[in-house]
Parts: C-alpha cells; structure tokens; sequence
C-alpha cells in the first residue's frame, strides 16, 4: 500500500509568508487554494482511499474534506501533522521567525515557544509512522515543512547533513511513499535530526557558527511583503 502526504492549498497567510502554528487561529483556503485542488484529483487514486488524516488545522481539513468531495472513510484529525509551533513570532513574516532561526538554529525553542524545528520535525515524522496503523491507501494532509523534508531526502546526496532551510513544497503535489520504504525513510530521518543536533553541540563547543550558506527556504508558511528588498536575499525566504 501506499501513503501520499501532501501540503493544504493556498490561503491568503501562505501567499503572504505570514507564519501559523496556532490551530485555533481561523485560517482557511482562498480561491487559489480551491483550484490548486485539482493537483490532488489528478495525482491522486481518491476513489481508491481507505484512510484520510490531516492535522488539527483548519487549511488542512478544508482541503482534505474537500479532495474526499463524496462520502467515504472519516476524517483522523492527527495533531502530530500540526504546523510548527512559532511562539512569539505567530502571524508575523516569515523572514522574521527565519532571521532568528538562522542566528539561534534549529535545536532552540522560539520565545513562546511549546518546540524547537527539530522538535517539531521529529513529531511530524511521529505521525507520518504512525498513520501505518491505519489501512492504505492513506492520505495526509500536512503542511510545509513536513513535506519539504521529505522532499529533501528523496533529493539528498549521500552523506548530505540535513539543512537548516528547505526549498519550499508546492501545494497540494502528494509524496508517495510504499508501506515497505515509509519505515526506513522516518529512520533515516530521525538520524538525520540527531546528527544534526550533535553536530550544533559540537559546532557550539568549538565557539562557531553553524549556518546555511544557500539561502534556501523552509516551506512552512505563509510572503509578508510581495517586495521584500533584494538587500534580504541572504536570508531565507519561500
């Protein structure tokens, strides 16, 4: 069987770069975000689903009900799919909760702040593994980060250190991944989020700096400007 995860549809935050880690903030699909809905009919078997799960955001389950379009299986709401928790920096731009990311990294928790990136990574990683329990086909719909990490290792050379920014995961383009390989990858991962913890502890110790040198992005979230001055280009941007 197969697991397909996908990113919610557009919303106005997304398009804006506004970050929302908050659930209860009431944040749903625009009209692009209706339309991108078409990816998911065209790349996915729907009509062959046997389990549906989003996280508890309201972007996630408008676009799950909606891909569901008929009556079938019932909705699993999974908290471990949630977006990141950005504390103090909820709503505001994403370059700014970038900015801070970049000088604290991934390992520190934001003011405000229930998880770090590489908690909230591995909680993510948690509910993909988790949705196994369940019968497949399976579709998830998460957020950005998520599926940009999965896009990254599908992409990774070997022995590639996990970055501290991902290019940002199109909307509504599942990844697919066969109950026989889903195991393994969340594995790899989860090394992958020690190593990196390790080596931050180990960079930290030596009195350096662990940064992204390639400007790439986390694809989380939501442009708080359509013209962010090109003097930012070193900072991380989706």
């Amino acid at each position: 069987m197969t697991t397909y995860v996908l990113r919610h549809g557009p919303t106005d935050y997304s398009q804006r770069y506004l970050v929302n880690g908050d659930p209860t903030e009431s944040v749903h699909l625009n009209e692009d975000g209706r339309r991108a809905l078409a990816k998911g009919w065209s790349s996915v078997p729907l009509h062959k689903v046997m389990t549906w799960m989003a996280s508890e955001f309201p972007r996630a389950q408008q676009t799950a009900n909606l891909l569901m379009g008929v009556p079938g299986p019932g909705l699993i709401t999974e908290p471990r799919l949630n977006e990141l928790d950005y504390g103090a920096f909820e709503g505001g731009p994403f370059l700014e909760y970038a900015a801070w990311l970049d000088e604290h990294g991934a390992g520190e928790r934001p003011p405000g702040s229930a998880e770090s990136q590489t908690e909230g990574i591995h909680r993510m990683l948690t509910g993909i593994l988790a949705a196994l329990q369940y019968p497949g086909p399976r579709v998830l719909v998460t957020h950005g980060l998520l599926v940009s990490v999965l896009l990254w290792h599908s992409a990774r050379t070997p022995d590639q250190p996990m970055p501290l920014f991902f290019p940002e995961a199109p909307y509504v383009e599942p990844v697919a991944i066969s109950d026989e390989e889903l195991p393994e990858r969340i594995r790899t991962l989860m090394n992958d989020l020690k190593a990196g913890a390790e080596r931050r502890a180990a960079d930290a110790t030596d009195g350096r700096i662990f940064r992204n040198g390639d400007g790439l992005a986390v694809a989380t979230v939501d442009l708080a400007s359509p013209s962010h001055s090109q003097d930012q280009k070193d900072l991380p941007h989706a």
